[in-house]
């Protein structure tokens, strides 16, 4: 696989193997990425001694590079069995291997086991590619891309625009240019060409806007508002490669203007950096980088500049963006993030993706462009941008078969933007008393039919968010144990609101609506009392009870019994029937205002049953004695099942 070569490993070469520990010949022909005399050498030396489980890992990776999809599964899975020194970048390239050469069942077999070395963000944007994939939504009907004029035998790739002409890298042979050794193919250069409106490039040549080099110049970028060029470039020290103690030479970032003057950005002996991308709006530097402390192979970073100079620390863009793969070719286009990966639940090797940008920051899922724009092989490093009035015009990378070389540029024009629509949630689950996020709180999308499109739980913040394949109408509901349930609708005309504010979803905790009266639960209501001798509902009854009907609505499965009582003043038949004529009447306003039936167990009149006090007929009471008697409880008759 000369592409991911190419484009992540063969920018760093071994200079002096001998100033590192004891290295076999077959160990030192991988490290020199002649995979194909690896694999053959560490045969050779298993026959006589076992290999290390390092090396084993090294053959694993010397197959894959070179396509021994099953030969690689294998050994990676030998060495996961016995023993866990594998990267998650290892096991990346093991699922990778597993799903071209086995299938995907036995990689969703293995995630479903659960690995520490995959995020939850990972796992979760597996499913939802895997579905993606599988549907017909990822198909791109009508997508063609034509394979540039300017394309040669060797490899074309890193379409840039730059003002009405498109540059690129290539490794074809010009003069100044020697052979690099891992590739067989000159030292990546920078050209330009013409670009045509039917999407085509044409009279490709060398680019003299940068100065001369005898090594690396690649993956430029041309900043419209800066008018400067972001671009790749070997370490180079007096005319010569600049080697770090461990031999290898590294790529920097380097940034050109009119004067060419070269301003380096980003330059260290040890770390590459790939694929620069300015984005004008942010002032921020895109770029590819494989530091130590990253999610796999190489990440996607940004830098905050003035003017293009540095200004900060690199920011890891985070495990919903970066996986254990690589991550390379950041472009920014109408509020959405562009780039290429190798994980392993897209079509084959790179696959371009695309996440949506949101204001405060974060990232979408990230969404496979699907079949057409991505195939098996390598696909990567999409640009595209406004076409006057006939839509967007765009380039990518492939090495798909039937094109030029090794990677050749294909052109194609659509009328709006490549990837499937997706619908995006973000928020908190609160408690509405406490004013604190609720942990572990149950958030669904379910659609029309209420059919679960989606559930996720939220964290300890309660926050959560949720991306799901486009819907005209949804609603979203949030629950927990013994708290409310909350469900919201919300249709096509709120949708672009919420993805960029997000909501609160305030739960109340059954516990806050409910206290203990005469040995029983009941609603917690201020005690009110009808007039007189009247059933009347008042004003401020219905304030009472309308507290009801609201908790009826926050949990739909409460079951209520309502309870009447009277003083003693009276006849004890005429009490009781009074009192019956209450609890009908508490009932009646409570169905009109929308409580069902079938949360009203019961509607009884107890008359002057259960006294709370000694005023009993024929015993001598103040008037607020025997009124501590006039009641109404509303008892929850389940709250032990909530």
């Amino acid at each position: 696989m000369k592409t991911k070569a190419l484009l992540l490993c063969c920018f760093m070469i071994l200079a002096n193997l001998s100033a590192q520990e004891e290295k076999s010949d077959a160990d030192k022909l991988f490290y020199g990425y002649d995979y194909k005399n690896a694999i053959a050498a560490y045969q050779k030396e298993a026959a006589k001694v076992p290999l290390k489980n390092s090396q084993l890992l090294n053959l694993a990776d010397s197959h894959y590079k070179l396509g021994n999809y099953k030969e690689a599964s294998q050994l990676y899975w030998d060495v996961y069995q016995k023993d866990t020194i594998a990267s998650s970048h290892r096991y990346n390239m093991m699922l990778q291997s597993m799903a071209k050469s086995t299938g995907l069942d036995r990689v969703k077999g293995f995630l479903a086991t659960g690995h520490e070395a995959f995020t939850n963000e990972l796992l979760q944007n597996a499913e939802f590619n895997y579905n993606l994939l599988a549907s017909h939504d990822s198909d791109n009907a009508g997508f063609q891309a034509i394979n540039i004029s300017a394309n040669s035998p060797q490899a074309d790739f890193a379409p840039a625009f730059y003002k009405d002409r498109l540059l690129f890298s290539s490794s074809r042979r010009k003069k100044s240019k020697a052979v690099y050794k891992p590739t067989g193919e000159a030292y990546l250069d920078i050209y330009i060409g013409r670009s045509r409106s039917d999407g085509n490039v044409l009279n490709a040549a060398a680019y003299i806007g940068i100065p001369e080099s005898e090594y690396h110049k690649a993956t430029p970028f041309y900043s419209a508002s800066l008018d400067k060029i972001f671009y790749v470039t070997s370490n180079t020290f007096e005319g010569g490669l600049r080697f770090d103690e461990n031999g290898k030479n590294a790529l920097a970032i380097a940034m050109v203007g009119a004067d060419k003057e070269i301003q380096y950005l980003l330059k260290d002996f040890s770390t590459s950096f790939y694929y620069p991308f300015y984005d004008s709006k942010s002032k921020r530097l895109y770029f590819a980088a494989d530091f130590k402390e990253g999610y796999g192979g190489t990440d996607i970073y940004y830098v905050l500049t003035h003017n293009g100079q540095i200004l900060g620390e690199p920011t890891n863009l985070g495990p919903n963006i970066n996986t254990p793969g690589n991550e390379i070719a950041p472009y920014i286009f109408n509020n959405n993030l562009y780039f290429s990966s190798d994980v392993f639940y897209g079509l084959g090797g790179m696959d371009i993706y695309k996440a949506a940008l949101h204001t405060d920051g974060s990232y979408g899922i990230p969404i496979n462009l699907g079949k057409g724009v991505n195939t098996p092989a390598d696909d990567f490093g999409l640009i595209i941008k406004e076409d006057g009035s006939e839509g967007l015009l765009g380039y990518f990378s492939s090495n798909r078969a039937g094109g030029k070389g090794n990677d050749d540029i294909y052109g194609f024009k659509v009328k709006e933007e490549l990837g499937m629509k997706t619908l995006s949630f973000k928020g908190r689950v609160v408690d509405v008393n406490a004013d604190l996020g609720i942990n572990r709180a149950r958030v669904q999308v379910v659609n029309t039919a209420d059919s679960i499109l989606k559930e996720v739980y939220t964290d300890g913040a309660g926050r959560f968010r949720i991306e799901i394949p486009w819907q005209d109408q949804v609603t979203v509901k949030a629950t927990k144990d013994r708290y409310s349930e909350l469900a919201v609708p919300y249709s096509e005309t709120d949708h672009d609101k919420i993805g960029e504010q997000g909501f609160e979803m305030g739960l109340l905790l059954i516990d806050d609506l409910l206290t203990e009266k005469e040995g029983k639960e009941v609603i917690k209501l201020q005690k009110f009392y009808f007039a007189g001798r009247q059933t009347d509902i008042t004003l401020a009854i219905a304030m009472e009870l309308d507290k009801v009907v609201e908790a009826v609505q926050r949990f739909p499965q409460l079951k209520l019994a309502i309870e009447t009582y009277t003083n003693s003043k009276g006849g004890k038949s005429t009490n009781l029937r009074l009192s019956q004529n209450r609890a009908d009447a508490i009932k009646t306003y409570l169905m009109d205002k929308g409580v069902a039936a079938d949360n009203i167990v019961s509607a009884k009149g107890f008359g002057e049953e259960n006294l709370v006090n000694k005023c009993a007929d024929g015993v001598y009471c103040l008037d607020f004695l025997h009124k501590q008697n006039d009641r109404s409880l509303i008892v929850v008759t389940n709250a032990d099942e909530l």
